[in-house]
């Protein structure tokens, strides 16, 4: 019973964060940011103090329901040890001190010294958020786009095409290194991953050891069949010894179910062996209700869950195919409204890539540069940032890109546009133009001529860099290829105006 509850809600859990990767309408998120919210690390990093109380509450009445739960990244790990067809495929195997505490004090160090790259690489949430962003999404939106395909030739309108582009090939390499150890690891060994490198996994192991429910032999019912030891892929159970190693239990149930003898139960100890000697005295030979202790814990963990809540090508005139526009080298990055500063950003970014999947403008992506591997930046290739729109900040889940509405991101500069006068088509091919001017928001550009004194000069833009608030519809829109003639450049420190 306590198996088929948490197969349940791992696999409800599972599939609704997941789905808030693969959505690209941005209709999910409004239901669903939560669960990006409830992780561990992001809610550190958020000092989001009520759900990291409730996660370590939760694991010192229950022990570590939130890796076999609520980590999308242990749940995954389950699902590909699934793809071993041999059955009783485990067996113990002691705890890795020498790797696994290592591993978090290099994690803590990472984080206090600000290296960004090293902390994302090993957050199990980000880990996961990569895979999905990366990987997932676009297999998800080929599937879309098959579809559109299909439904235009029935003349239906219920699927539209979407882009689908290579944000990054570098982040993309280290999400398929990723979800290749990971397969390896789970095949061969279950949840080595979240016993050996996962530092979240180390982290609540500290309070899963004096977790108030746990795992217990009856071993006058143990007949050393073994049957548990085989069954447990977190390898932490001893049945020769009769013993758990509490530290490393993910309380998955596995080795209850499979045991046919009864000799396993989760419970309290001390309370059951009272319930037992009162039971013995009274002569009832009764024992505790499993599947009572089954749907309390269910609902524990409901509660505790609940407490955090087509690219088409561009063409000249239909004769000439253009050139894709390449990014500008630009001094400082552009991050999101709401992120305050780079180093802000920097500093709570837990590199989950879940921004990144919920632009709808296709304008934040992964950084390439090796000083902030995986921090999304903004770039302008493939769209703009509209001022109105707020998604990356509804979704942030560390506190990265702090929640702000539409008029407050109207007045927030992040950047302001600079005019690269060699790539201007009014000069090169002497043609007008005026299509930054034309669709700048705020007004901030205004077509003007080259020389005052000649009627027949060529206009070129004027910024108003106090009114600019760096959305980048100038940049996106410059017809200039392949480099743009006009690019925004970031603030270090966000400005408003």
């Amino acid at each position: 019973m306590l198996r088929k509850i948490r197969t349940f809600l791992a696999a409800v859990l599972f599939v609704l964060i997941t789905l808030l990767f693969l959505d690209f309408t941005g209709t999910l998120h409004q239901w669903l940011s939560w669960l990006a919210k409830v992780q561990f690390l992001p809610a550190v990093m958020a000092l989001n103090v009520v759900v990291v109380v409730a996660l370590l509450v939760l694991t010192l009445v229950f022990g570590r329901i939130y890796c076999s739960i609520i980590c999308p990244l242990g749940v995954f790990q389950d699902i590909l040890a699934r793809f071993r067809r041999k059955k009783n495929k485990y067996s113990y195997s002691k705890e890795v001190r020498w790797l696994r505490y290592p591993v978090l004090v290099v994690f803590i160090i990472a984080a206090v010294a600000g290296i960004g790259s090293l902390f994302q690489l090993l957050a199990p949430y980000s880990a996961y958020g990569r895979i999905a962003t990366m990987i997932f999404q676009p297999v998800w939106k080929a599937g879309n786009n098959i579809l559109a395909f299909l439904a235009e030739r029935a003349d239906s309108y219920a699927f539209y095409t979407v882009d689908t582009w290579m944000r990054s090939l570098p982040v993309l390499i280290i999400a398929a290194v990723t979800l290749v150890v990971l397969f390896v690891l789970a095949w061969r060994g279950g949840r080595t991953y979240c016993n050996t490198i996962c530092p979240v996994g180390t982290i609540l192991s500290f309070f899963a050891r004096f977790s108030w429910l746990k795992i217990h032999f009856d071993t006058d019912k143990c007949k050393n069949c073994s049957m548990c030891s085989k069954n447990c892929k977190a390898a932490c159970i001893d049945y020769k010894n009769h013993t758990v190693d509490y530290s490393r239990c993910v309380v998955c149930g596995n080795c209850i179910d499979s045991c046919k003898f009864g000799a396993l139960r989760y419970d309290n100890a001390r309370i059951h062996a009272k319930a037992t000697t009162s039971g013995e005295s009274e002569g009832s030979g009764s024992s505790v209700d499993t599947s009572k202790r089954s749907f309390l814990l269910a609902s524990a963990m409901v509660a505790g869950a609940a407490m955090a809540q087509k690219k088409e090508k561009l063409m000249d005139g239909g004769l000439a195919e253009l050139e894709d526009k390449v990014a500008p080298a630009r001094q400082t990055p552009l991050t999101p409204p709401g992120s305050l500063s780079f180093d802000h950003f920097a500093q709570h970014c837990t590199g989950c890539q879940l921004c990144v999947s919920e632009c709808p403008n296709e304008v934040l992506r992964p950084s390439s540069d090796l000083m902030h591997l995986m921090l999304p930046v903004m770039s302008y290739e493939h769209g703009h940032c509209r001022p109105e729109c707020t998604r990356c900040s509804d979704v942030c889940p560390a506190g990265a890109i702090l929640k702000v509405d539409k008029d407050e991101k109207s007045s927030i500069q992040i950047g302001h546009a600079v005019w690269i006068k060699k790539n201007c088509v009014p000069i090169t091919d002497e043609v007008e133009c005026g299509n930054c001017a034309r669709h700048c928001p705020t007004g901030a550009i205004e077509m003007v001529p080259l020389d005052e004194n000649n009627e027949e000069s060529p206009m070129i833009p004027a910024i108003n860099e106090a009114a600019c608030i760096g959305c980048g519809a100038c940049e996106y829109v410059c017809p200039s290829r392949p480099f743009s003639a006009i690019y925004v450049e970031g603030h270090e420190v966000h400005k408003k105006i």
